[in-house]
């Protein structure tokens, strides 16, 4: 039966959910859960106090209800998966190296935070720095698939190192910023100055950003055989393919030159 969290009413307290994943729940029965503590104040705080807790498989948990007061959901999993129906608040997915975790609303900031592997949907929005590093760490997201549904904030996949974002809708400004590999896709429109200080990598946007570094230069069309290969991967993801119709043809853009200048800009310069 699968193991669930119902929220008896809205958190007066910020509360850390990292203890309350597939791995760290396994073999424990619901009195021990209960009194696990996820209290971030001096105001003590234990599972039992917040959710009504039921089922005994720990491999596919579910959290009935939401709130932006649950920081770091999903922290570390390494297999299983994690459903939250509502929001969550920041850090969500953070050092994920395996397994599903799809959160039904929205995300705080830093989503997907230095995740290895496993995958992540969010089906609202996410807050800046998704996929991006906690201050003071040389990279973000190391692998993994990140997908967003809605807009992101600014900086999303900040220092990325690998793995794959999709954004269905669209980024704020500084989107892609020092990357440093991998792959982000922005459905929609980027705000200013994607790529900023990119060292390598790919962002394939589906608009014309409204505003470009000075610091890129023009490379012609794109490698239609690489998108094609990346968009068919994708569809087998599930995720949506009608956002990027075969017949469009794309432009190239390569930078920053301000830096390694290795990595490619690409987005729809012509509907098919």
């Amino acid at each position: 039966m699968t193991l669930s969290f119902r929220l008896k009413s809205a958190p007066e307290q910020r509360v850390d959910l990292s203890g309350l994943t597939p791995e760290a729940l396994a073999g424990k029965t619901v009195r021990e859960i209960e009194h696990t503590v996820i209290g971030t104040t001096r105001i003590p705080l234990k599972v039992g106090d917040l959710f009504e807790v039921t089922g005994d498989d720990a491999q596919v948990i579910r959290f009935l209800g939401g709130s932006n007061r649950f920081d770091h959901v999903g922290h570390g999993m390494t297999g299983g998966s994690l459903i939250i129906e509502g929001d969550v608040g920041q850090q969500a997915g953070r050092l994920m190296s395996g397994g599903h975790l799809i959160i039904e609303g929205n995300a705080g900031r830093l989503a997907g935070s230095g995740m290895r592997g496993g995958r992540i949907d969010i089906h609202g929005d996410a807050g800046d720095f998704a996929g991006g590093p906690l201050p003071g760490e040389m990279a973000g997201m190391r692998g993994g698939l990140l997908r967003i549904a809605g807009n992101a904030g600014e900086r999303a996949g900040d220092r990325m190192r690998r793995g794959v974002i999709v954004v269905g809708d669209h980024a704020g400004a500084y989107a892609g910023s020092r990357m440093i590999a991998g792959t982000l896709i922005v459905g929609g429109k980027a705000g200013p100055l994607p790529g900023y200080l990119m060292r390598r990598g790919s962002i394939i946007l589906g608009q014309a950003p409204e505003q470009l570094s000075p610091s890129f230069v023009g490379s012609g069309q794109a490698d239609d055989v690489f998108l094609k290969v990346l968009l068919r991967d994708l569809a087998q993801k599930g995720i949506e393919p009608d956002l990027w119709p075969a017949a469009r043809q794309w432009g190239r853009f390569v930078g920053d030159m301000a830096v390694l200048g290795r990595g490619e800009l690409i987005w729809c310069v012509k509907s098919g």
